[in-house]
């Protein structure tokens, strides 16, 4: 498995596997099946309510803490509180320290992720997180945050997709030394069905979905699928051996059409709560 250096030295493994929407109860068994199938960077959150079950996976599998990257964030609702919600988080995943935390939305109508971002940067210099990032931030929120940053985030994870590339927001981010990270790197299931990508399946005797995935990570995107079926878990992670030409990469990129399918960070508020 590839792995990309963040901007602090610490490397992540660019095929991650979230756990966005699995059930608490469904959540152990599925992480590990994906451990089993191979990754070794598990993605999930406070607000995803499954953070005990991804530490149940981790314990339960015996693979060594240093050979599994775990990223969790940060609650819409806990931005004032980021040192105790960090802890719970901590807690609930059974872990002495996480490898990368995120603030989830910046919530911009709240006006204070840039408090939240001041806590981290303190776990942070205790060695409690091994990278600091952010979630859903767009380009006037990374100017806000890094007016008073002293840490430069390591990653911006944000929707990304074939359908919705946010090439300008990424380029930026990339300018500025931060990993851009793809969450729901398939569109959720729409950019699976296109000629293109079909085409080029049938060509590699590959599915829709290892193809989507090949292009994320040929275009240096850490990317993080999920499913809750072994068989798909597995198929997924073999994208990392999917190489595609230039013709073929193309023709994915092609596929823009600025269709957002999540909340628009711009407005978003909910509390996550």
């Amino acid at each position: 498995m590839s792995e990309l250096t963040l901007n602090n030295g610490v490397t992540i493994p660019q095929l991650g596997f979230g756990v966005f929407q699995v059930p608490p109860e469904e959540t152990q068994r599925t992480v590990e099946d994906a451990l089993e199938a191979g990754y070794r960077h598990i993605d999930t959150a406070a607000a995803y309510r499954n953070e005990a079950g991804v530490g149940a996976a981790l314990a339960a599998t015996g693979i060594p803490r240093g050979e599994i990257f775990v990223t969790t964030k940060l609650r819409n609702g806990e931005q004032a509180r980021a040192q105790e919600a960090f802890q719970n988080s901590r807690k609930a995943l059974g872990l002495d320290f996480i490898d990368l935390y995120l603030i989830h939305w910046p919530v911009p109508s709240q006006g204070l992720f840039v408090q939240a971002w001041k806590e981290m940067e303190r776990l942070y210099e205790n060695k409690e997180i091994r990278a600091i990032g952010v979630s859903n931030f767009l380009s006037d929120h990374l100017d806000t945050l890094l007016e008073s940053a002293e840490t430069v985030p390591a990653v911006n994870q944000i929707e990304l997709h074939p359908s919705y590339q946010q090439a300008d927001l990424a380029a930026k981010c990339r300018s500025l030394g931060i990993a851009v990270e793809a969450y729901s790197p398939l569109g959720q299931g729409g950019d699976l069905n296109g000629n293109a990508v079909t085409a080029i399946a049938d060509a590699h005797g590959a599915t829709t979905a290892q193809v989507v995935l090949a292009w994320h990570l040929a275009n240096g995107n850490i990317v993080i699928p999920k499913s809750a079926n072994p068989g798909r878990i597995r198929e997924n992670f073999a994208a990392s051996s999917l190489k595609l030409s230039e013709d073929e990469l193309s023709a994915i990129t092609a596929l823009e059409s600025g269709a957002r399918i999540g909340s628009d960070p711009a407005v978003a508020s909910f509390t996550q709560m």
